[in-house]
């Protein structure tokens, strides 16, 4: 695994030094080694890479990779050109589309929003190939907690977007009064008429960032 560097690096640093990072490490490089593993090692911390601590404006959370090759390049919901937006992310531009008016584009590749400053975390950064979750409770939720965390301690708005249960539970660790938490159901095909649609999350976020003098984020996607 390529190491995280700059800001990152070091508000992260005593979590580096932690024995189940260092089980982590090992375990997750004995995979790559010995089966499938997405992303390419090189792309694993490409959230952190994209998007630096000081940056963040917008924090969004994802499971955990796509299992397919080709998809996954370390941002949650995003995939690599030329791959077609998945359902949960064409749920996303439906929702872009009705909130902000935003048109829908067919590339899934959502790096743009990274280099604006949303933080594009999955909660498990590696999945074996063609098997969903197969990297869960190795130790990557621990250290994506900590990620959360560090974000939390931010002394600035920070708008936290939580779609589903599982990223729902990680709002019991923000409690910063600055930062703005919206909660909805995930946007995936078997979820998103819960509530996921109409929730408005897009334009609520940049009236937050608006409110605090903070540039708000460009969500359109160009193809």
């Amino acid at each position: 695994m390529p190491p995280i560097s700059g800001e990152w690096q070091q508000a992260l640093s005593e979590e580096f030094q932690k024995p189940y990072y260092k089980e982590l490490y090992q375990r997750v490089v004995k995979e790559y080694h010995t089966t499938r593993v997405y992303p390419p090692a090189e792309d694993i911390f490409n959230a952190f890479h994209l998007t630096p601590l000081h940056e963040v404006k917008v924090v969004i959370l994802g499971q955990d990779p796509y299992i397919n090759e080709g998809q996954a390049h370390g941002l949650c919901f995003s995939v690599k050109k030329p791959e077609a937006p998945p359902p949960s992310l064409v749920n996303i531009y439906q929702e872009l589309h009705d909130d902000l008016g935003c048109e829908i584009p067919k590339s899934g590749d959502l790096t743009k929003w990274a280099k604006q400053g949303v933080l594009l975390l999955n909660t498990v950064l590696t999945v074996r190939a063609h098997e969903s979750m197969s990297h869960r409770g190795i130790g990557w939720e621990k250290f994506t907690d900590a990620v959360i965390k560090q974000v939390n301690k931010e002394d600035r708005p920070i708008v936290f977007l939580l779609w589903g249960a599982p990223a729902g539970r990680k709002s019991e660790m923000l409690d910063n009064p600055k930062h703005l938490i919206l909660k909805a159901p995930h946007p995936s095909p078997l979820s998103a008429y819960r509530g996921f649609f109409g929730c408005r999350h897009f334009s609520r976020a940049n009236a937050f960032l608006e409110e605090h003098g903070v540039q708000p984020v460009d969500w359109q996607i160009n193809d």
